[in-house]
């Protein structure tokens, strides 16, 4: 970035403290950090853009912990422009892209993480994106799954079909998923890497300073099952973290994590019955003191540019 950016940009920050009320916190989501770019994940930023971007939080913003944030937010301390970075899923990219990026720029982070998919497993979502990558066919019929045709002839095609597909299969059950993700994985070719931490690299990611949440064990859509079931899955993975960990895992995420559809306020007071202290959503939004602890927002801003992505944390915090 060049000084004359910077200088612009500074330009900027009296008037976007003016509006970024003390009490406001916005909370990022991210989930990984690539090293090339990849058609099938298009918004998944590179090392260098998430570079740039904590670079800017580091030096326009104020980063907090989520912890830290929280507390402070209810206290009504909370400093100016706070800003939380959290990560979904438990990527094991999170420990060696993101990382030594964090740390260059002193910004803190959480990672929530589905336990399921430890050591070696791969989340459904990613089973499919891997297997639709390696088809080779110029479409892919699964109406025996009760889906549909799908074509997959250019990366434009396979993109599309990705989409339609995982918007398709998010809001089976989990043993239609489970057969759905395997039948799909029966017609790709070759070899699959994991791509989710390992419990040792979650407990060198913990040892740095990364907070850590749990995001469910399975990841499955809380409201497709039973309040037992959501109970065990929401429990499950807190008690795994904690073992694991040696330490009071204390944050939850919500899967998917839209109001209405993936969660309700059932879910979020079932949450706080089991010893979680927070929860955070993905509705659009920044948190305030007076937000429902267990109902937080999240946002990412998706835009390319350095400017752009610095607007769009400002305008949020207009909301």
């Amino acid at each position: 970035m060049t000084d004359s950016w910077l200088a612009k940009s500074a330009q900027c920050l009296p008037r976007l403290a003016a509006v970024a009320r003390r009490s406001r916190l916005s909370i990022l989501i991210y989930h990984r950090v690539l090293d090339h770019f990849d058609y099938l994940r298009p918004d998944e930023p590179l090392r260098a853009a998430f570079g740039w971007q904590m670079a800017l939080l580091s030096r326009f913003m104020h980063p907090l912990s989520l912890p830290d944030a929280l507390l402070r937010l209810h206290e009504d301390s909370l400093p100016e422009r706070a800003v939380c970075v959290t990560f979904d899923d438990g990527y094991a990219d999170n420990l060696y892209a993101a990382l030594p990026i964090l740390e260059r720029y002193e910004v803190p982070a959480t990672v929530f993480v589905a336990t399921d998919f430890l050591n070696g497993e791969n989340m459904w979502n990613d089973r499919i994106i891997e297997a639709l990558r390696s088809v080779i066919q110029d479409s892919l019929d699964l109406r025996e799954l009760g889906l549909r045709i799908y074509p997959i002839a250019n990366e434009a095609q396979r993109y599309a079909s990705l989409m339609a597909i995982l918007g398709e299969v998010k809001y089976r059950s989990l043993s239609e998923r489970a057969n759905i993700v395997t039948a799909i994985e029966s017609l790709s070719r070759g070899d699959r890497d994991a791509l989710m931490l390992t419990k040792q690299q979650l407990q060198r990611l913990h040892a740095s300073g990364v907070s850590i949440g749990a995001h469910t064990h399975s990841h499955p859509i809380l409201t497709s099952l039973s309040a037992k079931a959501c109970c065990q899955e929401i429990e499950g993975s807190k008690r795994f973290l904690e073992q694991l960990l040696q330490s009071s895992v204390d944050s939850f995420a919500y899967p998917n994590g839209k109001y209405g559809q993936d969660y309700t306020n059932d879910h979020a007071v079932q949450v706080e019955k089991l010893g979680f202290s927070s929860a955070v959503t993905t509705d659009y939004g920044v948190a305030y003191k007076e937000t429902d602890i267990f109902q937080l927002p999240r946002f990412t801003p998706w835009d390319k540019g350095q400017l752009m992505f610095l607007l769009r944390l400002a305008s949020s915090r207009w909301q």
